[in-house]
């Protein structure tokens, strides 16, 4: 009995049918995640609708006074409003984050495709790297900041650097197993331009493992930042950010722990969402991992 071939309209809606189940799927598995992210997201965008307060406003007859109607979160020093400035502190952070991943990939995929498809710069631009590995993050940052000085520019040049070389060793590691391919190798048989092989058969295959690292660059880069500020080597203190708020307010945490709690409760309600969002997109996108279809 002779069957009759699939449509391309009923195969296309298996197709979507399936898309959508795995959507569907990554939605259920990592709501929590999602939600906490679109409600700082939307605090942030929303802070002055959230609140009527002036998060620079300073106010000597409202000095370090606890959380009351007033003044949900309490006030600083300067007698400022703690919840608008956590609210308004929630752009730079996110701000910070989100550039520093664009950048440190963008940079780092450069990288990483130069360094794995051309073999004789491998060597040099690897040591080079691995230089930059070997320095601790933060004692990095510290000490770029400290010599390009403490600006909204300096500080998301300071954190991209020590970023960079985890992407590029990706990039390279994608690069060089698919160097051995046979459709590669004949691309490079037929004298295909080596832009056209990096374009076509090389970038697409680096893009879920770069979805997957740039969401944990976010996370490490808003920590970072966060501990910049701390120390007093972050953004200006003008431009308020968790780290800062946190630093204003670690002197007088045992009167008003408030002026710690709710930044940091921000900051790591944030991080943890980003990074288990960071989790199930690598379950989605590593044929390894994924259990459920």
């Amino acid at each position: 009995m002779n069957t009759l071939p699939h449509s391309p309209s009923v195969e296309s809606n298996e197709l979507r049918a399936i898309r959508m189940r795995r959507i569907a799927l990554f939605l259920h598995d990592n709501i929590f995640a999602i939600t906490v992210l679109a409600l700082v997201m939307l605090a942030g965008l929303l802070a002055p609708l959230l609140t009527s307060a002036d998060p620079d406003f300073i106010n000597p007859g409202m000095k370090l006074k606890p959380p009351s109607a007033e003044a949900l979160f309490g006030t600083d020093l300067l007698g400022r409003d703690v919840l608008a400035r956590v609210l308004y502190g929630t752009r730079a952070s996110l701000l910070v984050g989100l550039l520093v991943a664009l950048v440190a990939l963008v940079v780092g995929l450069l990288i990483g495709l130069v360094s794995g498809y051309f073999r004789s710069l491998d060597g040099v631009i690897m040591r080079v790297m691995d230089g930059i590995m070997a320095i601790p993050a933060i004692i990095l940052a510290v000490a770029l900041v400290a010599i390009m000085g403490a600006n909204f520019i300096t500080v998301v040049t300071a954190i991209v650097v020590p970023e960079v070389p985890r992407v590029a060793r990706l990039v390279r590691s994608v690069v060089l197993s698919l160097r051995s391919e046979p459709y590669v190798e004949a691309a490079v048989s037929l004298a295909t331009p080596t832009w056209r092989i990096l374009l076509r058969h090389m970038l697409p295959n680096t893009l879920a493992p770069l979805i997957v690292q740039g969401s944990f660059i976010v996370a490490s880069a808003i920590l970072t930042e966060s501990a910049l500020s701390f120390l007093g080597v972050g953004l200006p203190p003008e431009i308020p950010t968790w780290g800062n708020i946190m630093a204003e307010g670690r002197r007088f945490f045992q009167l008003l722990p408030g002026l710690v709690f709710f930044p940091g409760l921000f900051l790591s309600l944030t991080v943890l969402a980003i990074n288990l969002l960071g989790d199930g997109l690598r379950d989605r996108f590593d044929p390894k991992l994924i259990k459920r279809a």
